[in-house]
């Protein structure tokens, strides 16, 4: 009985088990944005930090009232870009950590699925002893009764 029950419920399995692949996958993808955004994150941040050591060195020798200018206008569009690359990060580590919960909860639905399953194959197997058992323990009833050894 509880056999039948269990072969009932492959299906559903297998079900959670293509979703909690497909949710693995999306998690998977998610972590690499994020490792790229933080990537390019760093990358602004050493280039905006070449720049500004760029000033020093040049504003040391001395400079003109224009590259002064086009200095300060490059650094801000430059702060822009890293504010910008700033908030695409957090947005995408937001969205791995909705990605990674809607994983987990997948997760979680296919090992309970799972747990069950074995439960329902544990009890048939228990039935299927008891069931031989008890026929066993008949047949020696039997065999007492005629009076064989």
């Amino acid at each position: 009985m509880s056999l039948s029950r269990a072969k009932r419920l492959q299906p559903v399995v297998e079900m959670a088990e293509k979703a909690e692949r497909e949710a693995a996958r999306q998690l998977g993808h998610c972590q690499g944005l994020v490792g790229q955004a933080e990537a390019k994150l760093g990358e602004l941040e050493r280039f905006r930090g070449d720049y500004q050591q760029q000033w020093i060195s040049e504003g040391s020798k001395g400079v003109s009232g224009q590259w002064l200018m086009n200095y300060q206008r490059f650094l801000s569009q430059l702060e822009t870009a890293v504010g910008q690359q700033q908030q695409s990060l957090e947005w995408h580590r937001a969205n791995l950590e909705k990605v990674r919960a809607v994983w987990q909860q997948r997760y979680a639905r296919l090992e309970g699925l799972r747990k069950l399953v074995q439960r329902y194959i544990d009890e048939a197997r228990l039935a299927e002893d008891k069931r031989e058992q008890k026929l066993l323990d008949e047949l020696a009833q039997r065999l007492m009764d005629r009076g064989e050894p």
